[in-house]
């Protein structure tokens, strides 16, 4: 059997600071896995500071780092870009920031090999756990992961996490809609379940940023994503009444 080939999705602004160090975390996180990796770093201008460390370090690494202007501007158009342009059997998103686990790398592309069409990082699982963070938008967080989970039988706990593995056949048939921001994965889960796609989870830590800045916006993005939880109600309700 051939290996799977994975693409590792990137968005970055300005991430100088961090991304060597994240770069090297994926690479201990895939040291001897037998899949082919490749690393996509998307960015909004030519000037991002993190462009002259990828051009510096990247022959470094055991996996192609591949560089991809963002169509547009913003978090959520680069990662849609990401989705749209990296070329592999699964996509996985994460951040350049440090806060995601990459010990768990093998074990998500195992999950999704053995038939997952999403393989969702869990903070909020047993097992998971979070480190530091706003209080109040780790706590809505929660709150929305485990009570989505509870009512509409989605088989996450954690569903706000963009920390998750896709398989690309699925993305390919699916419109995303999300403008905003990270709400992105949880629309694609919400849709992914609505359409009896098959999702499981494994519990991740997460930490929150020490190095440059953050691009997530709650007030701004809570009404975007308010919308893909009544969308997963919507599915729960609907199977109720049939």
């Amino acid at each position: 059997m051939n290996p799977i080939t994975v693409a590792i999705i990137i968005p970055v602004y300005n991430e100088s600071a961090n991304i060597e160090k994240n770069l090297d975390a994926i690479k201990q996180g895939i040291k001897g896995s037998k899949e082919i990796f490749t690393v996509n770093i998307v960015y909004d201008f030519e000037e991002d500071t993190t462009l002259p460390v990828i051009v510096k370090i990247r022959t470094q690494y055991p996996f192609q780092i591949i560089l991809i202007k963002n169509t547009s501007k913003g978090v959520c158009n680069a990662i849609k870009t990401g989705l749209n342009q990296a070329k592999g059997d699964y996509l996985l998103v994460t951040m350049a920031d440090m806060s995601d686990d990459y010990s768990i790398l093998p074990q998500l592309v195992d999950l999704a090999k053995n038939g997952f069409d999403i393989v969702c990082g869990s903070r909020y699982m047993k097992g998971g756990k979070t480190h530091g963070g706003p209080f109040l938008k780790k706590n809505l967080s929660r709150l929305a992961g485990v009570s989505l989970h509870f009512l509409t039988r989605i088989p996450t706990h954690d569903i706000t996490n963009s920390y998750k593995i896709y398989r690309k056949s699925l993305l390919n048939t699916m419109r995303i809609e999300s403008d905003g921001g990270f709400e992105i994965g949880m629309e694609i889960t919400a849709k992914a379940f609505g359409q009896g796609s098959k999702i499981t989870e494994i519990p991740t830590q997460w930490w929150d940023r020490t190095a440059g800045q953050s691009r997530f916006q709650l007030g701004r993005w809570l009404p975007k994503y308010l919308r893909w939880y009544g969308l997963l109600l919507s599915y729960r309700i609907a199977l109720l009444l049939k």
